[in-house]
């Protein structure tokens, strides 16, 4: 079995160094917030290139403290991509604004800067740009929108761990970047975990107090906050793979590198990288017209893989209620009849990748 993502090796392999970590949260007695998170939130914030990191609970709050600190509300409107993950939407519904949808760009399947302006309107109040499958999207023309229209950016770089836009790390280049830290992520605690980067202090600032409660003080609430600690533990196990980061990019690479070469010529669309874009690679994305017969072929061979994503946000039934026809935005919806993430992570070893090549020719041949 080719496993479409390994979780267990890289504990195998760091179990001196994560038992030591874990050992040293719990002799020290704090388990809320404390001296473990604040090192973290300094070196993740130095890591990204930031002035500022703020640990929360999960992704998803991640986007909703950092649209609430924007002061998003009820009327408002917040661009985001026809195809992501649900919880870019999500986010923008928890604080009561309205998701509106911008088709991406077919060969990055990122959002589409040329098509953004025709979206905005008196309402719209942020660009929530995806970094979708950790390839950095073209910010450089997104952030030039929002200064003409004077609007906040709030990048959503779930996936984006370790890559780079033009040289730079992403963690800084938008009023807020949103982390996930979810297990399957680039960086993975052992369980639920998030953050926001930013250079901005009184954004830094609003959301600490906002994940506590709506308190800098203990028993004194400033607003009405909402309670999206990182935990201590969770903190301790990031700052350890946070030192073996890179190298565990650099394998995604090679793995990345084996299949665009081995895959070239038989049929499937392969990942576009444009250039001065540097991805993480936390997926391998291809797409075919006959995806459903090559995953269960690949299936049937031992080759794990997954669809990301099968029904895009407008298609789902939790968002029924925009309105939005099932064909009103046919980019996306092509793609998610279309995509097929491989197997990737730094603990696929190159017989493995090989292996899943061969699967994959033995169908496309």
């Amino acid at each position: 079995m080719i496993p479409f993502l390994d979780l267990k090796t890289p504990h195998i392999e760091l179990r001196a160094e994560l038992d030591a970590a874990i050992a040293r949260v719990l002799d020290s007695g704090w388990y809320i917030l404390g001296p473990e998170v604040e090192a973290f939130e300094t070196e993740w914030a130095g890591y990204c290139g930031a002035n500022h990191a703020v640990g929360l609970a999960n992704g998803l709050d991640a986007l909703i403290l950092a649209l609430r600190a924007l002061g998003v509300s009820p009327g408002d409107e917040v661009i985001v991509p026809s195809n992501t993950y649900i919880a870019t939407w999500l986010a923008v519904s928890a604080v009561g604004a309205k998701p509106v949808p911008v088709e991406p760009d077919p060969a990055t399947h990122n959002i589409d800067p040329a098509r953004i302006e025709a979206a905005i309107t008196s309402r719209t109040k942020v660009l929530l740009p995806v970094h979708l499958y950790g390839q950095p999207a073209d910010l450089d023309p997104i952030l030039a929108i929002a200064r003409r229209h004077g609007l906040a950016v709030v990048e959503d770089a779930a996936q984006a761990h370790g890559a780079r836009y033009k040289g730079c790390r992403i963690g800084a280049h938008g009023d807020v970047v949103c982390w996930s830290f979810y297990p399957g992520k680039n960086l993975g605690a052992l369980g639920d975990g998030g953050a926001v980067t930013t250079n901005r202090g009184d954004l830094a600032e609003k959301i600490q107090v906002l994940r506590n409660y709506g308190s800098r003080v203990k028993y004194v609430n400033e607003v009405q906050g909402v309670n999206s600690r990182l935990d201590p533990l969770q903190a301790a196990v990031l700052r350890v793979k946070l030192a073996h980061l890179d190298a565990w990019t650099e394998r995604r690479k090679s793995i990345a590198a084996i299949y665009a070469e081995g895959l070239a010529s038989i049929g499937l669309i392969l990942p576009h990288v444009p250039d001065g874009v540097d991805p993480a690679w936390h997926l391998y994305v291809v797409r075919s017209t006959e995806r459903d017969a090559l995953q269960a072929r690949l299936t049937a061979a031992g080759v794990g893989t997954l669809i990301h994503y099968p029904i895009p946000p407008h298609r789902q039934e939790a968002y029924a209620g925009l309105g939005l026809a099932p064909d009103a935005l046919p980019i996306a919806r092509n793609l998610a009849g279309e995509v097929l993430s491989l197997p990737m992570g730094p603990h696929l070893s190159e017989s493995q990748a090989l292996d899943a090549l061969d699967a994959i020719k033995s169908y496309a041949l």
